[in-house]
């Protein structure tokens, strides 16, 4: 729950749940207006359940459901309605809370002025400024001011990007690198950016969890503008993207960097299970010191880990938790009392079968028992049972229920809830691109970089790395009508946390092909060494941060060829005025 106060009277968040309601009482708010429609995703709880708790608690309650960027004035309406019969303070939430501050603001136009408005929302985290326009007509409208609907020129951008994670901050900076005048617009609605494959080395007692993390504002590339809000639906059509204030922003090329959903609602009970009971996961900021304590303080019992179907990210991350909590208690000496078991839904420990060899030896040297297509179903914390779906040699499924006293849980994964049923994406829901020029399959104007999108490779940050200058390259080539392309061959990385002090860097393409950064003589990289740790421990977030979100490629330059591969199958096109061309 993350409110943010607009006015004495109101405020606003993204989504509540029934749990909050008591927090939300006991700071004193009388009110509740929920702006979300029922089933917007997954887990989501629902109108019934937060009416009911608020009830309960004493808190009126409204529900004004509003499809993302279909608001109406019936919508506006009923929101001042509901606010003016409501004693504050009040809370409005939607899945960001953009919905909920838009409709302030449509309510406000009449008596504040637009520049007011605009200022108050910015304070608060959101940007209205695409909605001045707007709001100065409704304040004209009300002052019998012929005001035609709103109709202003719309700005088209060069490139806009959906995403402020790792791949779109990238493709940004490598994209100013090779064009400095680009005019690119960044969507992104968090303020805070996470290194997260630090998130391992919180978990193991390596880095604190303050130095994962960096406020938005310090990241993002100089030059590019960065849009506070929430994506709603996208319109390549119109070479627009809707937000969740209704706004389209318009552009000649689209990046698309949604990142990827931890589905934690997909395992029964683990929701509730988390940060307590032994439940932990290095997947999110705030539990990964919590399994570090959990490490620290077990002296027996046993320890599970566990990994789902992929994809994931980082599909090393699951095994690297193990190692690094059974080298601890192997330097404390409670190895020895402690049960170790690693249980995935996949059948192999590792994808790419010449690391393997190199994993089991420290898998045997930890006692870990593996246990193959073991996927997790269910976990009740209390208890601390946890409830596994086990498929057998023949192809039978049977439910194990297994005791824990701890469990490191890497939760199943898949595609942002938004972009559902979007135009861009692939019957299984990612970004649909080429997966060497990172292009989309029917929109050739439009890229996709990162966990999100269909190319098959490793979900990591450092597939991103080499991502960003393909998509960078490509992206030019579009605006300005050439014909070389840039080809992306599948990297991505996974830095083996075997022990303390030392990794095992594997680094592969498609197809599993090995493509290591530097000769076997510095590094072997089917072997565990110091210094791959030392890469890992102290030059990578440097290279992320100093490096590829700044637009530095070194080791990244992007293999191009003469006569590019990109689709001539596209349904749009943009020549350089940005008009839409066939």
């Amino acid at each position: 729950m993350d409110i943010r106060k607009i006015t004495p009277g109101l405020s606003v968040s993204s989504q509540i749940t029934v749990k909050d309601i008591s927090i939300l009482a006991g700071k004193g708010f009388k009110g509740i207006i929920n702006v979300r429609p029922d089933s917007e995703e997954d887990g989501q709880p629902g109108s019934e359940a937060i009416a009911d708790a608020a009830r309960e608690f004493g808190l009126a309650y409204r529900h004004i459901p509003i499809v993302p960027g279909k608001m109406t004035d019936a919508d506006i309406e009923a929101f001042r309605l509901a606010r003016d019969e409501m004693v504050g303070p009040v809370l409005s939430f939607c899945r960001t809370g953009t919905r909920a501050i838009t409709l302030w603001a449509c309510t406000k136009a009449p008596h504040l002025s637009t520049e007011a408005i605009i200022e108050t929302a910015a304070a608060a985290g959101y940007d209205l400024s695409g909605k001045a326009a707007e709001l100065d007509a409704r304040r004209d409208i009300t002052s019998g001011v012929a005001v035609e609907a709103f109709a202003q020129k719309p700005q088209v951008h060069d490139v806009v990007i959906v995403g402020g994670g790792a791949g779109g901050l990238a493709a940004a900076a490598s994209l100013l690198k090779r064009r400095p005048g680009l005019d690119i617009t960044v969507i992104e609605p968090r303020d805070t950016h996470y290194y997260q494959p630090g998130w391992t080395l919180v978990g193991g007692g390596v880095f604190s969890r303050d130095q994962t993390k960096r406020a938005m504002a310090d990241v993002m590339p100089a030059g590019v503008k960065w849009t506070r809000a929430a994506v709603a639906h996208f319109e390549p059509e119109k070479n627009a993207v809707v937000l969740e204030s209704g706004d389209r922003v318009f552009y000649r090329s689209l990046v698309v960097a949604p990142g990827i959903k931890l589905d934690w609602d997909r395992v029964d009970g683990l929701r509730e299970a988390l940060g307590s009971n032994g439940v932990t996961s290095n997947y999110q900021f705030d539990l990964a010191p919590y399994t570090w304590e959990l490490v620290k303080t077990m002296k027996k019992g046993k320890a599970l880990f566990t990994q789902p179907p992929m994809p994931i990210k980082c599909a090393g991350a699951p095994q690297k938790a193990m190692y690094l909590a059974c080298d601890h208690w192997r330097r404390t000496g409670a190895l020895a009392d402690i049960d170790v078991a690693f249980h995935t839904a996949g059948a192999v420990l590792f994808g790419v079968k010449e690391y393997v060899p190199e994993l089991m030896r420290y898998v045997e040297r930890y006692g870990a028992e593996l246990c193959f297509q073991e996927n997790l179903l269910a976990i009740d914390g209390p208890a601390k049972l946890a409830t596994f779906e086990v498929t057998g040699a023949d192809g039978s499924k049977s439910l194990v229920e297994r005791p824990f006293d701890i469990i490191h849980v890497c939760p199943p994964q898949g595609p942002q809830d938004f972009m559902r049923g979007s135009p861009l994406v692939d019957e299984a829901g990612w970004v649909d691109v080429s997966s060497e020029t990172l292009q989309h399959s029917r929109y050739g104007n439009v890229f996709g970089i990162g966990d999100g999108c269909s190319a098959p490779n490793a979900k990591t940050a450092a597939a991103v790395r080499k991502q960003a200058p393909v998509v960078a390259h490509n992206i030019i080539s579009v605006l300005e009508g050439g014909n070389t392309g840039a080809l992306y061959e599948g990297y991505g990385s996974c830095p083996l946390t075997v022990e303390r002090g030392r990794v095992v860097l594997a680094e592969f393409g498609y197809g599993g092909a090995l493509q290591p950064t530097f000769p076997k003589w510095l590094v072997n990289p089917v072997k565990a060494s110091g210094l791959a740790w030392f890469l890992k421990e102290k030059l990578m977030p440097a290279l992320y941060f100093d490096l590829m979100l700044k637009g530095r490629e070194w080791l990244a330059k992007p293999e191009v060829i003469s006569h590019s591969p990109l689709s001539h199958e596209v349904e749009t096109a943009c020549d350089f005025s940005g008009e839409k061309t066939s």
